[in-house]
């Protein structure tokens, strides 16, 4: 200290802040670092991310995948029924969000949810019948990420429903996802009444058929340029799709009314979409699922190509790994709730929304949408501040989607698990809440944070790889 100089010492403190104002109460100077060691202080996990840093396996693979993600080109060119678009779906099969679950472990809206398309596909006469038919083991679950389709909240398909057909030309990949139910009472919190299996058919039938001659007569609709156009409009393309619903509309209500359609039908279809500004977030769910299928595959790839929670579990997908998962127990969401509720009645996170923003709209675009946190809690210089720090565990920007108040910066894209292992930051993802309870629905929104666990453990899955690889003779 007496050879410091008459300034005092000068210091880069990375412990906590009380040592560096310590040194500055002495006469020195001190900058606090917000510094935390690898993978919250594992030194299993800190080894197994140094043995894949730098690695030129690692680093061409992720540059591989992240260059088909951003070459990708999603466009809604149809409408399907689910048995005779999705690959590998059995007869009596229903897809849930996230990863796979027993029926057994489901919670509460997952469960009232496939009780409910249970009664929609007529496999049982009551919800008894129902409930009977699933613990008998007379219907089998999967994921919906497992055959190439996404689903908000419980996520449940059945193979009647009606989907959304998104194509990726450059990559020849085909993406799904069901179509929105609207607010109140609906199939994906768990609501499994009459109105809602009412509401079931008349979209399988009448709002399936308009949509499906709308795009028919359309053309396929290039999403990509839709999103963008909507994030310069106030959207984040998650939580809050109010502009991107109103260009679909704009698009496909004049096809619609050129297509031959009942003119009756067309009116009480848009009459449907325009009383729900949540419509396009499937669309939105579906390009984004299509634009990261695109980046699947790539050997010793750490490019996250999904993020999803079933209710119990959070999981990640790895473009290297395929269709096996990473999970860890799911969070419950802090956030704003509705009157008369509060985290005690939430359920824990759940539905396949996240692939927004494992794709970089959702929580890594807010500062683009600063009146969503109106909605979810926080102010618009948190929602600004998230999208930067979300940077930091990106491999890169989608030049596709640019943020105005960041100076029409790209937003941050291409989620690299060892980045998250190494910096210590999370994913954010912005959601909406369930009541624990099926049927309630949704009480509140809010921001949450993909679970540390699930990338130590692709990380950890990697450096396994990458240390086989080495070990093989020649």
């Amino acid at each position: 200290m007496s050879d410091a100089g008459p300034t005092g010492p000068a210091v880069l403190n990375l412990g906590v802040a009380a040592f560096g104002e310590a040194i500055r109460e002495s006469g020195g100077s001190a900058v606090d670092i917000d510094w935390r060691p690898p993978a919250d202080g594992s030194r299993e996990a800190g080894l197994a991310l140094a043995g894949t840093v730098n690695d030129p396996r690692v680093e061409t693979a992720n540059r591989v995948a992240f260059d088909r993600f951003l070459a990708a080109e999603p466009r809604a060119t149809g409408i399907a029924r689910a048995s005779e678009a999705l690959p590998g779906m059995g007869e009596r099969t229903i897809l849930h969000a996230g990863p796979p679950v027993a029926w057994e472990a489901m919670c509460g809206p997952m469960r009232g949810a496939a009780l409910g398309a249970i009664l929609f596909e007529g496999w049982a006469a009551d919800l008894d019948a129902a409930r009977a038919l699933a613990d008998a083991g007379g219907v089998a679950f999967d994921s919906c990420h497992h055959h190439a389709a996404v689903g908000p909240m419980s996520g449940v398909t059945s193979p009647s429903m009606p989907l959304w057909v998104v194509e990726n030309p450059p990559a020849g990949n085909v993406a799904f996802c069901s179509l929105n139910e609207g607010l109140g009472k609906v199939l994906r919190f768990g609501a499994n009444g009459p109105e809602v299996i009412e509401r079931l058919r008349w979209m399988q039938g009448e709002l399936a058929d308009v949509l499906a001659r709308a795009l028919d007569a359309h053309g396929p609709v290039e999403l990509k340029p839709l999103i963008a156009q909507a994030l310069h409009m106030g959207d984040e393309a998650h939580n809050r799709n109010a502009a991107a619903t109103s260009l679909l509309v704009k698009r496909l209500i004049a096809p619609a009314l050129a297509s031959g359609a009942d003119p009756r039908a067309i009116a009480r279809v848009f009459a449907f979409i325009a009383g729900n500004d949540h419509f396009f977030l499937n669309l939105s769910m579906a390009a984004c699922k299509a634009m990261l299928d695109a980046a699947r595959g790539v050997p010793y790839a750490s490019m996250v190509t999904a993020m999803a929670r079933n209710g119990v579990e959070f999981g990640i997908q790895t473009s290297a790994t395929g269709d096996s998962w990473f999970s860890a127990p799911a969070p419950v969401v802090d956030g704003l709730y509705f009157s008369g509720f509060g985290r005690e009645h939430a359920a824990r996170d759940i539905g396949d929304s996240a692939i927004t923003e494992t794709a970089g709209l959702g929580g890594f675009a807010m500062a683009a949408a600063p009146a969503i946190v109106r909605f979810v809690g926080g102010s618009p210089g948190e929602a600004i501040a998230a999208s930067r720090r979300m940077r930091g565990i990106a491999l890169g920007a989608n030049p596709a989607f640019t943020l105005p108040i960041l100076d029409f910066a790209a937003a941050p894209a291409g989620i690299d698990a060892r980045r998250v292992v190494d910096s210590g930051v999370r994913p954010i993802v912005n959601t909406g809440i369930a009541h624990r309870e099926a049927g309630i629905g949704q009480i509140g929104a809010g921001i949450t944070a993909a679970p540390m666990d699930c990338f130590v453990r692709a990380v950890r899955a990697l450096h396994g790889a990458l240390a086989e690889a080495d070990d093989r003779p020649g």
